[in-house]
């Protein structure tokens, strides 16, 4: 009982960094119809931003650096944040009315030119976080550890998620997204400004991403300019799984993914882990193929 325990808390917490960017494939899909192949790199730019501004701002283990961290991480999201818009502005704006395959043929020249600068601008090797800037308590439920950190990712991932769904159902700005997700077109005639909207999509996705890139950072204390390969598929792969373009599937996906990897090491094998996923996902598509709440598509009448 306590290794299932241990798996599915440390599940939910790669789960939630999973979601984190799933969110920023499916929103850009759900306005762009446009899958953002540099999503992944935003993310390993979070990351080296954060081992980055660390060292800027100077913060140690002692204790009482946690709202040190909570700034690091909005710093962080700010500055990935306009990385993405100018990403938009740079290698997508341009090809708009182009034939859908030009931007995603950019998206991928992107992701090549990030991951290349990351590698010429930190090196080829490995950076490690420092240690310490959290705590290392271990809290009990129900009589089964949990270390802080899993408990400090998976709720900071909750909140974020769940603040960018109440963003955009309650809100006139979230209204006029899901407008443009809807009919561009129709949502332009209604006085949107759909380009504002992209805009703000490409301010929110890879903010997301790049607060994920802190909590990896800091979980794992060590990151490489490479990994948001494997992290950019893995939540491509969660945002399909829950429903590309759904908000909320981008969310249960992305924890779903993490408990099946974390399951799968622990009880089959951690050389097979990646398999495993891939293999539930191609059978929920299977009986499933919009994904397990659908991809959000507008009926129009």
């Amino acid at each position: 009982m306590e290794q299932f325990f241990t798996q599915l808390t440390n599940g939910l917490a790669v789960g939630g960094i999973y979601a984190l960017i799933a969110l920023g494939y499916t929103m850009v899909y759900g306005v762009l119809k446009l899958i953002n192949f540099a999503h992944g790199d935003l993310f390993t730019i979070g990351a080296y931003l954060g081992l980055t501004l660390l060292a800027s701002l100077g913060l140690t283990g002692n204790v009482g650096t946690a709202g040190g961290i909570f700034f690091l991480v909005l710093m962080v999201m700010g500055l990935v944040g306009v990385i993405g818009i100018l990403l938009d502005r740079a290698a997508y704006k341009p090809l708009r009315t182009s034939p859908r395959l030009s931007a995603v043929v950019s998206a991928l020249g992107a992701s090549i030119v990030f991951s290349n600068t990351i590698m010429l601008v930190y090196g080829p090797s490995p950076r490690v976080y420092p240690q310490g800037l959290l705590p290392t308590h271990v809290f009990y439920v129900f009589g089964l550890p949990v270390p802080i950190m899993r408990i400090i990712i998976l709720a900071t991932s909750l909140v974020l998620m769940i603040g960018l769904y109440l963003f955009i159902q309650k809100t006139r700005t979230g209204t006029a997204i899901r407008a443009a997700a809807i009919d561009q077109g129709a949502a332009r005639l209604m006085g949107i400004n759909v380009d504002r909207v992209i805009m703000l999509v490409f301010f929110i996705g890879p903010a997301l991403g790049g607060a994920a890139g802190v909590m990896v950072g800091l979980h794992y204390g060590q990151i490489n300019f490479t990994m948001g390969w494997i992290y950019g598929l893995k939540a491509f792969t969660a945002a399909i799984l829950g429903g590309i373009g759904n908000i909320p599937g981008a969310m249960v996906g992305g924890l779903l993914l993490g408990v099946i990897e974390s399951m799968g090491a622990a009880y089959i094998s951690n050389a097979w882990k990646d398999a495993i996923a891939f293999f539930v996902l191609i059978l929920i598509l299977i009986i499933r193929p919009t994904g397990l709440l659908g991809e959000r598509v507008a009926e129009k009448i």
